[in-house]
């Protein structure tokens, strides 16, 4: 008689995590996705002409900052998990903190310098400069604009993506107080607090369908970041599985147009990215870059994108999009290069011990 069929079963996340992972070049494919998403609103002025906006709801960008946010959830979770508060504070600093800050200078005195239209001196006088600085490294603040640059493009503000580091560090300060209080393992706890967020966002798409889009933000990226801390938690229990992303997919599809929609779409956004992530089925073709671009990738895109429409205002999106990619990603390498690696070498220093850079996450 033939022996029956053997159909082996999903790995768990534990069991997926002592292998090889996709974690660095997703982080990359999702700053580029932010770059080319930009590549059309900053040459607009309008949103809704980013891809996936009129299909989705939300545009490519908002796709590639929840799958920061849920990686991100994860590792997050797990450092704190592995390292206790102390270290976790280093680390977060350090992984944050000097690449904004050499981003914001450049930024504001050696790109904002080249390209203002007032008298350099003039420009580096202005309050409106220091301003800029100020409010960017103190509150994320991504709306400001420098003196004289910019002037005559559909978006004034040279740092378009910072905005969301603020909920980041935010979601840093939850996973913090829950670790001190000695809930950050617990199951039940993880478990709530996603269902909690999940349950605020589907009534607010319920009895309140034209909220302000940056309340139903303050709901959606921790609500994700949740999601990849609570499959960190119950990495013991939770199976990676294909069939369950396109099943999540398949719910999303039907639930459109009703209030369920934009949870369920985080969920399997969110579920699917780390899938791509930690499934031995894609990880056995993992490739592990020597550098990691996403963080410098994502800070620099938006004032590349910006210099270059500034220039030739009169270039079509994808014309640009090539070249701003290239001069990004370029960027990026220094960024990683002159200032993040080597703020990683002294956090390896400070918590006296080897970084492995395979479990740090890049912030979004």
């Amino acid at each position: 008689m033939r022996p029956p069929l053997f159909i082996p079963k999903s790995p768990t996340v534990s069991t997926a995590m002592a292998g090889a992972n996709n974690f660095t070049i997703l982080r990359l494919l999702l700053a580029v996705a932010v770059v080319v998403s930009h590549a059309f609103s900053v040459t607009t002025g309008a949103v809704m002409d980013e891809p996936l906006a009129s299909s989705t709801g939300f545009t490519l960008g908002e796709h590639a900052v929840n799958g920061f946010f849920v990686v991100s959830g994860f590792l997050v979770t797990m450092s704190f998990d592995q390292r206790g508060w102390r270290d976790y504070v280093i680390a977060r600093a350090l992984r944050i903190a000097p690449g904004l800050i050499v981003a914001t200078l450049v930024v504001a005195l050696l790109l904002g310098g080249a390209m203002t239209s007032l008298p350099l001196t003039a420009y580096l006088e202005s309050p409106d400069l220091r301003r800029f600085i100020g409010m960017t490294l103190s509150s994320f603040k991504s709306n400001i604009a420098l003196p004289g640059v910019f002037a005559d493009n559909p978006f004034k503000f040279p740092m378009g993506t910072v905005w969301t580091l603020k909920y980041e560090v935010l979601c840093y300060a939850g996973v913090l107080a829950f670790g001190l209080v000695g809930l950050l393992r617990s199951r039940a706890v993880a478990l709530a607090l996603v269902a909690g967020l999940a349950l605020s966002l589907a009534s607010l798409d319920f009895f309140r369908p034209d909220a302000p889009k940056g309340l139903e933000t303050s709901l959606r990226l921790p609500l994700i970041f949740a999601f990849g801390g609570a499959l960190y938690v119950w990495r013991n229990r939770v199976r990676l599985s294909g069939p369950v992303a396109f099943a999540l997919i398949a719910a999303t599809w039907l639930a459109g147009g009703t209030f369920l929609y934009k949870t369920l779409l985080f969920i399997a956004t969110s579920y699917g990215i780390m899938w791509l992530a930690l499934a031995p089925v894609l990880t056995r073709w993992s490739y592990e870059p020597r550098a990691d671009l996403s963080y410098g990738t994502y800070l620099y895109g938006w004032p590349v994108q910006q210099t270059l429409h500034a220039l030739f205002p009169a270039t079509a999106a994808l014309v640009l999009l090539a070249p701003s990619l290239l001069i990004t990603l370029a960027a990026g390498a220094l960024s990683w290069y002159a200032v993040e690696k080597p703020a990683l070498a002294v956090k390896a220093r400070t918590l006296g011990r080897r970084t492995l850079k395979t479990i740090e996450p890049a912030a979004p």
